[in-house]
């Protein structure tokens, strides 16, 4: 019998960036600490780096392990990083181990090599599309599930020989319903970017990565050449951070829209609901979304979203029914929906129905239903362990009633 769980958790990082994986990641160990209160917990960060001030404010269970490997050389993060998972893992032989990205996979398949300990892996999105690395393929071929966070990514999963279809399940994303409120434009924030109240705003916040030009921020600032054609105040914020910028900032002045453009940078997270409420449409014509949380929270605000129909952005806009979906490469289709949007006139009415936006997010998405669906993979995968433990003491006691005498 199993009387005391205990859970491996491997994490790129959850403090110091708050991209989809790691928004996920604190929302799945938030959930199992929920369901699983007297459960030990060793959580293993790749990227983040030990902050006492951090630790102090975390929100975790006292029995909530972290281990830090940031401060590390790049060439040996990963040997240490994987290197402790294993030894640890072999001393204390956690009851599961879950990576929720699959570079680390490799890792959890020697593990279970070794010793049998089984282990998931989260698939997002284009970290899983088109794998070239047969180990990091082998390595998931063998977990003992995989979680796709949309049936897009899953899709695109089955498409590859050797994954047992049976293994992937579908954990989709989820958000906090309490932070993302329907509000009034906020006084602040009009102010900050000297805009009125009336000034119609679009917004997109995303990772702004040189790898990250998918997202569609791009699209976004040349159809602003037709958009203002049509609705010369309109102003666009894009907000995040990374190490486009610099070129985006020089797109920017190149297509002369500085004027009705803000780089606004990071955003806190205690500003990031007010950011949603300042803007009249939120855009993110992105291709290589395997979900995209960001339409979540933007949704629970009320607003009107437009996203691209190729990946699965198309999930959290329940296939368009909650949204506008358009050709992520059609810079004319994105101005045009913008402008109808903007003008009130977009052939999907619901989009001007906020109540009713935020009401079936949190029917589908909220932290609840991500919390009953974790808590019913865990509980299944707990009570086969159990299923096989018996077994494994009934054939161990008739081998020692057969057992000859000498």
């Amino acid at each position: 019998m199993i009387d005391k769980h205990h859970f491996y958790l491997i994490f790129p990082n959850i403090f110091d960036f708050k991209g989809g994986i790691q928004v996920y990641s604190t929302f799945l160990l938030k959930a199992l600490q929920d369901v699983y209160l007297e459960a030990n917990y060793d959580v293993f960060l790749k990227y983040d780096k030990r902050n006492l001030k951090q630790q102090e404010n975390l929100q975790f269970l006292s029995s909530t392990k972290f281990h830090y490997f940031g401060n590390l050389p790049r060439l040996l993060q990963t040997i240490f990083f994987a290197t402790k998972i294993i030894i640890l893992a072999i001393l204390q032989r956690p009851t599961i181990v879950i990576s929720t990205h699959v570079n680390y996979a490799t890792a959890c398949y020697i593990l279970k090599l070794l010793t049998g300990i089984p282990y998931w892996v989260v698939a997002h999105g284009l970290e899983v599309w088109d794998i070239k690395n047969n180990v990091t393929k082998l390595a998931l071929q063998n977990a003992d599930k995989i979680i796709s966070v949309s049936n897009y990514t899953r899709q695109r999963l089955l498409q590859y020989k050797n994954i047992d279809p049976d293994k992937i399940v579908l954990l989709p994303n989820t958000f906090d319903a309490n932070k993302f409120k329907i509000n009034p434009k906020p006084t602040y924030l009009l102010q900050r970017y000297k805009l009125t109240d009336k000034q119609p705003v679009i917004l997109t916040v995303t990772r702004m990565g040189r790898m990250a030009k998918y997202k569609g921020y791009d699209q976004i600032l040349h159809a602003l050449l037709k958009v203002r054609l049509h609705i010369p105040n309109v102003h666009f914020i894009l907000a995040g951070k990374g190490d486009d910028i610099p070129r985006v900032k020089a797109l920017v002045s190149n297509l002369i829209l500085e004027d009705c453009v803000t780089i606004a940078g990071f955003v806190p997270d205690e500003e990031l609901c007010d950011y949603y409420n300042l803007c009249d449409v939120f855009a993110l014509p992105s291709k290589g979304e395997g979900f995209g949380i960001v339409y979540l929270e933007a949704l629970a605000c009320g607003k009107p979203v437009l996203a691209g129909k190729q990946d699965g952005s198309i999930e959290p806009l329940a296939e368009g029914k909650l949204g506008c979906l358009v050709d992520p490469d059609n810079v004319e289709e994105i101005a045009d929906n913008l402008i109808q949007i903007l003008q009130g006139d977009c052939s999907n009415p619901v989009i001007y129905q906020p109540e009713y936006l935020q009401q079936k997010t949190i029917e589908a998405f909220d932290f609840s239903q991500f919390r009953t669906s974790l808590a019913k993979l865990v509980g299944g995968h707990i009570a086969l362990l159990r299923i096989q433990n018996s077994k494994f003491k009934i054939q161990n006691s008739k081998f020692k009633i057969n057992k000859p005498h000498k």
